[in-house]
């Protein structure tokens, strides 16, 4: 087995996270599988860098000294605002000549000012998706998922979906045994698939302000399963339904009906994630009804049918 180099890129105001939880995947199946990878961290200069949370983080090289690799892992931090335009070009001239090219969070700024993007899907933190797709219009920009592959280019959103993505590559190397030992180590799930939201239902939509708007949205997270019609919910609020809906969608950023989607979704995905229960029994838990209503509801959003997802946590015994 040929031994895969992974090079982290280091800068001043990176994101030690998006540094140390890709590292640590990789690290953790070295000590699996010996031979595997070696690891290596490059700076501009080989000097010590100062992380966004005031870390000092000594690269093992200048990258003006390092030979190409297998996989460049390009993180982000507060440094990718203004970013060193001798990164961004250092980035332009190698990052093509490596098998693998992996962001995490706004490292896929820096990818897109070095044009490693251009014609590509990609995805970032959330808060930075707009200023990618504004900045950068050759790039088709999905602020939902957690991880995008596209060919030899996988961007992740923020921070521990650089954990996720890294994993999903260990899987790819090393087969699921070895990610999943990882994981377990580093105390995470293998592996919330790609195309999961960034962001939980609670997360993604705003608190409503007025009371009876937030206690209609507790009451969605506390029953999912229960009779969840705008009209329903609008006589809790004590509102007209058309009324509710308008004021909710104002409130909250989406509609009723959307904010329900999510609930139930990640209600089902936690129970699959977590219990034995039976399909049939989390789809009415979670307020489906029917397994072909769930299962419906899991190929539109992320792709896979419920009992694809549940065996990313529960894998068959092999024997």
């Amino acid at each position: 087995m040929a031994q895969r180099t992974v090079l982290v890129v280091l800068f001043d105001g990176v994101q030690s996270l998006d540094v140390s939880g890709p590292a640590e995947v990789f690290a953790g199946a070295e000590a699996l599988v010996p031979g595997s990878y070696r690891i290596r961290t490059a700076g501009l200069d080989g000097g010590p860098v100062r992380a966004s949370s005031g870390l000092t983080l000594v690269p093992d090289e200048p990258l003006a000294d390092t030979s190409d690799s297998h996989t460049l892992v390009v993180p982000g931090g507060r440094g990718t605002r203004r970013p060193d335009p001798r990164l961004v070009a250092w980035l332009r001239a190698h990052g093509r000549r490596a098998e693998r090219l992996v962001s995490v969070c706004t490292g896929a700024i820096l990818l897109a000012e070095a044009g490693l993007l251009d014609g590509r899907s990609a995805t970032t933190h959330w808060a930075y998706a707009g200023k990618l797709a504004r900045d950068h219009p050759a790039v088709r920009v999905d602020a939902d998922p957690i991880f995008v592959r596209d060919g030899h280019v996988s961007t992740s959103a923020g921070v521990t979906s650089g954990i996720d993505l890294a994993l999903a590559l260990v899987e790819e190397d090393l087969g699921r045994e070895v990610a999943l030992t990882v994981a377990r180590h580093l105390v995470v799930f293998l592996r919330r698939p790609g195309n999961q939201a960034q962001f939980s239902a609670q997360l993604a939509a705003q608190t409503a302000r007025r009371e009876p708007l937030r206690e209609v949205q507790q009451w969605i997270t506390e029953h999912p399963a229960g009779e969840l019609t705008v009209e329903a919910l609008a006589a809790r609020a004590r509102l007209s339904p058309r009324h509710f809906a308008r004021a909710f969608r104002a409130e909250t950023g989406m509609t009723p009906g959307r904010y329900v989607d999510r609930v139930r979704l990640e209600h089902a995905r936690r129970l699959l994630e977590d219990t034995g229960d039976g399909i049939e029994e989390i789809s009415r838990a979670s307020g489906y009804g029917t397994p072909e209503a769930m299962r419906r509801a899991f190929v539109n959003t992320l792709g896979t049918p419920p009992a694809a997802y549940r065996s990313r946590f529960h894998p068959r015994p092999t024997h």
